[in-house]
């Protein structure tokens, strides 16, 4: 983890180097021009393929959050086209009512035990976390002034596995009245794919951008679970 770090944080100095360097640069050369250096992105996350007696235990709104730095490179002979890729965090928090997701299991299928007549925390989810590599080709209506323009991407991105794990919190009878306020929180990376990989699209203007983002591969090990795929869809902000 503290490699991980160390990279991701000498890839931020490394762009803010970049970008300083660029306000010397007169308008005019849009081929160095900064370009949405920085990514931030606010999801709503939905499990794809999945079975509905796991989907049906979804509670409220599933959410994730990723960050990336990117270095963005647009053509010579067409400034309004770039290409961009960098390095940075994704993750995602699966809320579930009346669910318990054993990781930790020994069996050689994850059980996705059924509560509804027992014991279960009154706040269940199950969290993932990725190093990820996003690449996307860009079109900037207005290279000129990018954070007054419409944007496009289309693109993709690999990632691999950091973290995997589930935290209840506060114990409750069958009811729903609480039994104890304590927190639970379990971490194994057995049943899931070491490997992310998704295909991504964005549309928007300036700095806010709509993003949507698919695993194309399944997002457990083989025969383990139900072929499951994310999908997140959200608001991403952009720029340096």
């Amino acid at each position: 983890m503290k490699k991980i770090v160390l990279i991701i944080t000498g890839f931020i100095a490394y762009v803010g180097a970049m970008a300083q360097s660029e306000k010397n640069l007169s308008k005019a050369d849009l081929v160095n021009r900064a370009g949405d250096h920085i990514m931030v992105q606010l999801s709503s996350d939905h499990w794809i393929g999945s079975n509905d007696s796991i989907t049906n235990h979804l509670k409220g709104l599933s959410r994730g959050a990723n960050v990336y730095v990117m270095l963005n490179k647009p053509f010579r002979n067409n400034p309004k086209i770039s290409v961009a890729f960098g390095v940075g965090m994704g993750t995602s928090n699966m809320y579930f009512k009346t669910l318990d997701i054993d990781i930790k299991a020994t069996n050689p299928t994850l059980p996705f035990n059924n509560l509804d007549t027992l014991e279960r925390f009154k706040k269940y989810k199950l969290t993932t976390a990725y190093l990820e590599v996003p690449v996307e080709l860009r079109f900037t209506a207005n290279p000129e002034k990018e954070n007054k323009s419409i944007k496009f991407a289309l693109g993709g991105k690999v990632g691999t596995l950091l973290n995997a794990h589930t935290k209840g919190k506060t114990l409750q009878n069958r009811d729903g009245k609480n039994i104890n306020s304590f927190t639970q929180k379990e971490t194994s990376k057995k049943f899931f794919n070491s490997t992310r990989m998704a295909v991504t699209a964005r549309v928007g203007y300036g700095n806010f951008t709509l993003f949507g983002s698919y695993q194309i591969n399944n997002m457990f090990k083989d025969a383990v679970a139900p072929e499951t795929r994310l999908l997140q869809v959200g608001l991403c902000l952009s720029g340096l």
